[in-house]
């Protein structure tokens, strides 16, 4: 669909149109000496960095300084790129949430709600590790079915796929308590795993215009029909895939951070990157398939 040139200006004016909108209520502020790079053009160099594969901050600018000079003439030091790039987290954060309602993401009747391991290192290394050392905890992956010593990812998506709420808690955070940050944006119905199984949390949800959803235990009788239980394993499928995306392509699962402040930035610029690729692949008959959104490197 696009050369990777045409890729980049895309992306940029995506970000640039959205983030001049978002600017109007809440500027800028800065401290010294204005920056040499426009903001856009650094969120536009991360989303299309994540989107290629490359999520080290010292790669990203390898990358553009020594390929696409031409089109960020005033890219200057590294040091000054990833502080710069840090220091634009809350602004990643905003400009998804409005490319979402540009998508319809609030207004969509159906979302999807899960989790992911976000490890922090390797569990035999964990007693010596000193990052996030009051921030991280022990956890277990269902799925995986293994310990972790990190953070669990909290991500809720659309009925079109479309990222609509992500937070991050320790590893043995609580999902239903993670759910309220989730859901102050949507209503209709939500459909989530085994750990969201609550009478208490359904009729909670149920009193601000929540419907939830969960399969049920294999010792509980299940009053649905057939057919409404298999529709909801299909879209649950849905989540799987973009949680499948933020893994294998933009590799959330790597931290790569020693501080929230950094390890926010990285995080928002991923779930960013996923919705601009959306975004630009809104008229595709599958958005999700991102593989050909690019057609030469």
């Amino acid at each position: 669909m696009f050369s990777i040139e045409e890729f980049i200006i895309a992306v940029f004016c995506c970000v640039d149109d959205v983030r001049m909108e978002i600017t109007q209520i809440y500027p800028i502020k800065r401290r010294g000496f204005a920056p040499s790079l426009r903001e856009s053009e650094v969120l536009t160099m991360e989303v299309v960095a994540e989107f290629l594969g490359i999520d080290a901050d010292k790669d990203i600018w390898k990358y553009f300084h020594r390929h696409w000079l031409g089109l960020f003439p005033q890219l200057k030091s590294r040091y000054a790129f990833i502080r710069q790039a840090a220091n634009c987290w809350q602004y990643k954060e905003l400009i998804q949430q409005k490319l979402a309602q540009y998508l319809g993401a609030y207004s969509d009747q159906l979302h999807l709600i899960d989790g992911l391991p976000i490890p922090l290192c390797g569990l035999s290394r964990a007693p010596n590790c000193r990052s996030f050392k009051s921030l991280a905890d022990y956890g277990f992956c269902a799925a995986k079915k293994q310990t972790y010593y990190g953070f669990h990812g909290h991500l809720i998506v659309s009925g079109t796929g479309v990222i609509s709420g992500f937070t991050l808690t320790p590893a043995n955070g609580s999902e239903r308590d993670a759910l309220w940050d989730l859901i102050t944006r949507i209503k209709g119905l939500l459909i989530g795993d085994k750990g969201y199984l609550s009478q208490f949390l359904s009729g909670e949800l149920k009193e601000v215009g929540i419907t939830l959803q969960t399969p049920l235990r294999s010792n509980m009788s299940d009053s649905r029909s057939r057919s409404s239980v298999r529709l909801m394993q299909r879209f649950r499928r849905l989540i799987e895939t973009v949680i499948g995306q933020l893994v294998e392509r933009f590799h959330i699962e790597k931290i790569r951070a020693r501080d929230m402040w950094h390890l926010t930035s990285r995080l928002n610029r991923k779930i960013l990157a996923h919705t601009v690729c959306f975004w630009l692949n809104r008229h595709n008959c599958d958005p999700l398939q991102f593989d050909d959104l690019v057609t030469e490197y």
